[in-house]
């Protein structure tokens, strides 16, 4: 099924295809398009799902997590500054040097942190890897419950294995069918039906069909995302400015090869998207398409998240040249 089409002049110059699960806390699938039942690596979608863990246990508490810190668990930000200086700031709070993080290396996001460390002669380090926040809260678990650091983001490790659980248990599937693979930072990275991953994300934003312990870790987390969602992603980045139109209504988290996931507070609805050719420049219309399907953003909400609703194509000179136009209908299930 094309869920997003790429008009350059009169045509449609090619097109991309995909599946969208919206599930309500309850588990029932109300609206599908493609196959729900695909099985998808969530990949960075998961991680408010993989920090629940820093705060159960209490690794949250002993070392002064703020909502900055936890929304950092979640990110995958762009190096600014303001994510590798906490990231720096958590590690100082645990003793723990940066060399202790196992996620390795690649180029900012942000051009303006890269051109800096060029500048300074300074080499890449993974402090600048886009999930160094979601390891310094792995470590600060392991740390917390006196678990070997330096094997912290192997399967075989207690840490790992209770992130296992616990996507499991959030997204009611038997952790033996959950699929295993390796992330681009190195960890386990978790394979399920996108209609489990949406419901999930139902369940942290309704979380009456949670415990109430973990109900309450849940929207601490969901609420940590939300109040500060320029640590979850960065500057003119869409899971950011998403959240701030939000209000404190819809927390998302986007993940590489095309997921995005996202939870409605108000609804209780989770939302799940896959671009089946992994292309992320499709990911945001199509989550955008889904929403105004779904009425649930207003039309002062769709024009703050224009750019990413009809993002432009643009040629050499910066000249708009044609755009990505989401064009579908969600399905009703019965």
């Amino acid at each position: 099924m094309n869920l997003v089409n790429v008009h350059r002049g009169n045509i449609v110059e090619s097109a991309h295809q995909g599946h969208i699960a919206v599930v309500d806390a309850n588990g029932k699938l109300l609206y599908a398009l493609g196959d729900p039942d695909a099985v998808v690596f969530a990949r960075s979608s998961m991680k408010p799902i993989q920090a629940i863990p820093v705060v159960e246990t209490g690794a949250a508490d002993h070392y002064q997590f703020s909502d900055h810190d936890l929304a950092l668990c979640c990110a995958s930000h762009s190096s600014e500054s303001i994510h590798t200086d906490r990231v720096l700031d958590i590690l100082k709070r645990m003793g723990i040097e940066k060399e202790a993080l196992q996620c390795g290396t690649h180029i900012p996001r942000s051009q303006e942190t890269y051109q800096k460390l060029i500048v300074a002669g300074e080499e890449l380090t993974p402090l600048y890897n886009n999930c160094s926040g979601k390891h310094t809260g792995m470590l600060a678990t392991a740390k917390h419950m006196n678990e070997d650091l330096a094997s912290y983001y192997l399967l075989t490790h207690p840490l790992q294995q209770r992130i296992l659980e616990t996507v499991s248990e959030m997204c009611d599937y038997l952790k033996e069918q959950i699929e295993i693979g390796i992330d681009g930072c190195g960890v386990p990275v978790h394979g399920l039906p996108l209609k489990n991953i949406a419901f999930g994300y139902a369940k942290m934003a309704d979380t009456t069909k949670l415990s109430e312990k973990r109900a309450k870790m849940v929207t601490r987390i969901t609420n940590a995302m939300m109040n500060a969602p320029e640590m979850v992603a960065g500057t003119n980045r869409f899971c950011t400015d998403f959240m701030r139109i939000g209000n404190g209504r819809f927390f998302g988290k986007v993940g590489a090869e095309g997921v995005y996931c996202l939870g409605d507070k108000e609804t209780g609805l989770g939302i799940a998207v896959k671009i089946k050719d992994g292309n992320e420049r499709a990911v945001y219309p199509a989550t955008i398409h889904v929403l105004r399907e779904l009425g649930l953003l207003s039309a002062e909400q769709l024009q703050a998240l224009s750019d990413y609703r009809k993002p432009p194509l643009k040629n050499a000179r910066g000249e708009k040249i044609g755009e990505l136009v989401a064009d579908f209908k969600l399905n009703k299930v019965v």
